[in-house]
């Protein structure tokens, strides 16, 4: 299990190929990444994500030792950056390993959704002008009502 706080950008397909290095034991790799996405009106400057150093880290652990515990899995990767990104960058990273798909698929959904909802990440849009922190959705917190 790896877990990754930076505010770095990562090189997905170089971090996807480490992961399915040598995977003899597993039949399934997932991976997902998420991106900054411009907003309906196109005037999305930049997002800015903020943590608390820590504590961010050991609950992105405590989320993966779930997924761990629930499904069969080989592996996990979470990588999440924090700071100042503009649209089409990347913003996170899941990656599950698993004996079987079914596995590493929906330990990789549960993965998102938490860390969609749940994970001590405070983000801000900036837009011309104006900074304004982003608000939970209902969406988010109903798609964990399945888990």
């Amino acid at each position: 299990m790896r877990i990754v706080v930076q505010d770095a950008p990562f090189d997905f397909g170089a971090e996807a190929a480490a992961f399915a290095a040598d995977r003899r034991d597993m039949g399934a790799i997932v991976t997902f990444t998420g991106v900054v996405r411009d907003s309906d009106a196109g005037d999305l400057q930049a997002m800015e994500i903020e943590h608390y150093p820590g504590m961010t880290e050991a609950a992105l652990a405590d989320i993966a030792t779930q997924a761990r515990t629930r499904w069969s899995l080989g592996d996990v990767l979470v990588i999440h950056r924090f700071g100042r990104m503009t649209p089409g960058e990347p913003i996170m990273m899941v990656a599950t390993a698993a004996p079987h798909r079914k596995d590493a698929f929906e330990a990789a959904e549960f993965l998102m959704d938490y860390l969609k909802s749940r994970a001590p990440f405070w983000k801000k849009e900036h837009r011309a002008g104006q900074a304004d922190w982003v608000a939970a959705k209902d969406e988010d917190e109903d798609a964990l009502t399945r888990w």
